[in-house]
């Protein structure tokens, strides 16, 4: 006999039950564009020069998260992880605000600095947001994470526009 803990189990992917069929991906960017996909790996690579690879990953999640780019954010949870990333602190990243206690003070700058440059609904990032990450980051290391932002935006752009389907990466697959 199962307990009712036992039959609240979240569903995983060897789960007994069938899982909704996988969407159809609209088209391959690296395929049909391939100068311009390159051209945004460049500047991927680019960006994360001297950059904390957690902070990193931290910012490329909560940019996903924003965005609902459900194949971004397959890929840098898990990249996160393999990282050595804890899943609460991912977990905990849609309610950033609520849950300070998990971050440091430059990450919740960067964090920050991520949602207003993700979203842009007054047509700039506010002088307050941007003078924290100032206060955080040294000017060339905040030049790069506004680039690693700005870049992720691009890249949720493209899965999302072109239904990139989640659940298949393996951390580090695309590594450059």
């Amino acid at each position: 006999m199962t307990t009712t803990a036992e039959n609240q189990q979240a569903p995983s992917h060897s789960h007994a039950h069938a899982h909704a069929p996988e969407h159809t991906p609209r088209l391959n960017m690296a395929k049909l564009a391939p100068e311009a996909y390159k051209a945004v790996l460049a500047l991927e690579i680019a960006s994360k020069k001297g950059l904390d690879p957690s902070l990193v990953e931290l910012v490329k999640i909560r940019a996903s998260q924003i965005n609902h780019c459900a194949f971004c954010l397959d890929m840098h949870t898990k990249d996160a992880i393999a990282a050595g990333e804890s899943v609460e602190r991912i977990v905990q990243l849609g309610a950033w605000e609520e849950s300070r206690h998990f971050y440091t003070e430059k990450e919740l700058a960067a964090i920050e600095l991520t949602e207003a440059v993700t979203v842009l609904t007054d047509g700039f990032v506010p002088d307050e947001v941007f003078e924290k990450a100032a206060a955080h980051f040294e000017e060339r290391e905040l030049a790069q994470l506004i680039t690693v932002i700005a870049t992720i935006n691009v890249w949720n752009r493209f899965g999302v526009t072109t239904r990139m389907v989640p659940g298949h990466y393996k951390p580090g697959m695309y590594k450059a």
